[in-house]
């Protein structure tokens, strides 16, 4: 029986020239704090100027054999994360032993569960799952069961767009040519903007509705910004616009207005990318408070978390879309499910380029959908030619 043992566990901190940041004004989104007026931002905000340099981090996880994890970009606390409390435990371990690893560094801290934390358990568990697909000269998606399917669609999701119509109308017909199955839009007001902010956010659904036509989806984020009135409204003005999903309409923490909204309204509602474990999801799904499921495989747990909660939401029927910020994980995962588990993946159109500029192969769809990756593990590759400073970091 082969054992590889882990020697060290390194973040490299890349940096480069900033390719630059999207055009037009950057959209103002409606956040929990926007309930206060000096924490309320303008309607629109200015593009701001392009920094002079653009910093990536991923995480490599080097063993005593021929073979190394790498996975990334992770976020900067929870590389701070693993490299302060998390690496040195990982010394000496099997690396093939995903899931007593995860087990492991899942009981080594009361506080694991949630937050940074947790998120560096994710980035190291996507590392070890890269690191066994090297080993055995196998995508990821290949070693957990897949593929369900030659290419794994998505829907298109437009934070930081502008609000303005005539950025809506011509952003969304866009969209819809490109071959993207739906399109997720983010509001701009809530509960603080008054009755203007709600007509302004039944106008977008309106607006989409009309230029998109009568059938193709239309889905809209209120990250955790709104209060069960203003939801119940929007969703009572927006019925015969049939929206898809309304996703976060409030926190996670507030299941009971999830459940009133959905059973008073039955408009669908999605969550998930802040649920950071089965037992967190759990109510959401006994409840049937929600119709999509969204985990973030870089927040939730890593791959290995993420699979265990597909077959938990696929037991009540509900089907998991992982949250975009995870792409490299989120499509292994999606491409090793049944589609009636795993439908589709979210793409992040004017976040995902510049986020994995580095790379040698980024992820890019291609007429609205994703060719399965055919390399070992994840394939994530650096471009050396992009990077002007590559760091080390180790505890």
């Amino acid at each position: 029986m082969r054992s590889v043992k882990i020697t060290a566990v390194e973040v490299e901190v890349v940096r480069g020239r900033h390719p630059g940041l999207p055009e037009g004004v950057r959209q103002k989104q409606v956040r929990p704090l926007s309930l206060y007026p000096e924490h309320r931002p303008a309607q629109q905000q200015p593009a701001p100027p392009t920094p002079d340099a653009l910093t990536a981090r991923y995480l490599r996880i080097r063993t005593d054999g021929d073979v190394e994890g790498f996975y990334g970009p992770i976020e900067h606390d929870a590389a701070q994360t693993i490299i302060d409390l998390l690496g040195p435990f990982l010394i000496g371990q099997d690396a093939l032993a995903v899931t007593i690893a995860w087990d492991k560094l899942a009981r080594s801290d009361r506080h694991a569960r949630h937050g940074y934390l947790k998120m560096g358990i994710s980035a190291i568990d996507n590392a070890l799952w890269d690191l066994r697909g090297k080993v055995y000269d196998a995508p990821v998606w290949q070693l957990l069961g897949g593929g369900s399917r030659d290419r794994i669609p998505a829907y298109v999701s437009t934070l930081g767009t502008s609000l303005e119509p005539a950025v809506v109308r011509t952003t969304a017909t866009e969209l819809q040519r490109a071959g993207f199955w739906g399109q997720k839009w983010f509001f701009a007001d809530g509960p603080g903007d008054g009755q203007q902010g709600l007509t302004r956010s039944v106008g977008l659904a309106r607006q989409l509705r009309d230029t998109l036509g009568e059938d193709y989806p239309i889905m809209f984020d209120a990250f955790h910004g709104w209060d069960l009135g203003f939801a119940r409204a929007w969703v009572e003005r927006t019925r015969e616009l049939r929206p898809t999903w309304l996703e976060e309409p409030f926190g996670p923490d507030r299941l009971p207005a999830f459940i009133d909204l959905h059973r008073s309204t039955g408009q669908a509602l999605s969550t998930g990318e802040h649920l950071y474990d089965r037992a967190e999801v759990l109510p959401f799904l006994t409840e049937a408070a929600i119709a999509v499921l969204q985990c973030d495989p870089e927040w939730c747990g890593g791959v290995t978390e993420l699979v265990r909660i597909c077959a938990l939401s696929d037991t009540f029927g509900v089907p998991v879309i992982p949250h975009g910020h995870g792409l490299h994980a989120a499509l292994h995962v999606v491409a090793s499910q049944s589609p009636t588990t795993c439908p589709s993946v979210e793409y992040l159109i004017r976040i995902m380029p510049n986020r994995h500029h580095f790379e040698v192969a980024p992820l890019v769809p291609e007429n609205g959908s994703f060719a399965l990756p055919t390399g070992a593990g994840f394939g994530i590759e650096l471009d050396e030619n992009k990077i002007d400073t590559w760091t080390t970091l180790t505890d």
